[in-house]
């Protein structure tokens, strides 16, 4: 956009991807791991797999797969996992190497599922061909902490920098509207709990 409006119309620089005929894994199945299948079926052609701890919970929208099918068939890898024991770290050198295709990274979950300095690596190689981040590994409550430090971190400043790379200061559900959806849901299990 900027180069437009700067005068430049660099078409061939902006060349984009579709989707159709593409595999986009889902790591999560709870609310928004739901939320972002049923916004992708209005793509055409487009296969919607996902991995979840817990079974059956395939619908109209994806269809329950294992891990290994994630990464045998995935083109497109999109985290919805809270951050446990279990996901620390979860996208690493290994989970990488183990996909079959190179592939692109979205991370609306948690900052430390992904292991940054193995994400920079993959980026280099062409393993992963671009990543939208709205967290990082190093945030704590906003990505404010984290161009404060006074240390200086290679990952980052790659990641800033990086034309593969989107990065949003973990605003990937913060609209007007999910402060009410929040609040209702607080309420809802107060009285549950009373």
């Amino acid at each position: 956009m900027k180069a437009s409006k700067g005068g430049s119309w660099l078409r061939n620089e902006h060349r984009g991807w579709e989707l159709e005929g593409k595999t986009v894994g889902i790591i999560g199945y709870g609310n928004t791991g739901k939320s972002f299948a049923k916004k992708l079926k209005g793509f055409n052609n487009l296969n919607i797999i996902f991995y979840d701890i817990k079974s059956n919970l395939g619908d109209e929208s994806a269809r329950q797969v294992t891990l290994e099918e994630i990464q045998k068939k995935a083109q497109i890898l999109s985290l919805h996992i809270p951050e446990t024991n279990r996901t620390l770290g979860m996208i690493n050198k290994k989970f990488i190497d183990e996909m079959k295709h190179s592939f692109w990274l979205i991370n609306t979950a948690r900052g430390k599922i992904v292991v940054t300095d193995d994400l920079v690596n993959a980026l280099n190689s062409g393993k992963i061909i671009g990543a939208g981040l709205d967290v990082l590994e190093y945030e704590s409550n906003s990505f404010y902490s984290i161009f404060n430090s006074p240390k200086s971190n290679q990952a980052l400043t790659y990641l800033l920098n990086s034309k593969k790379v989107l990065l949003s200061p973990h605003v990937g559900g913060w609209t007007y509207e999910s402060h009410i959806k929040l609040a209702q849901t607080i309420l809802d299990k107060i009285k549950i709990i009373n």
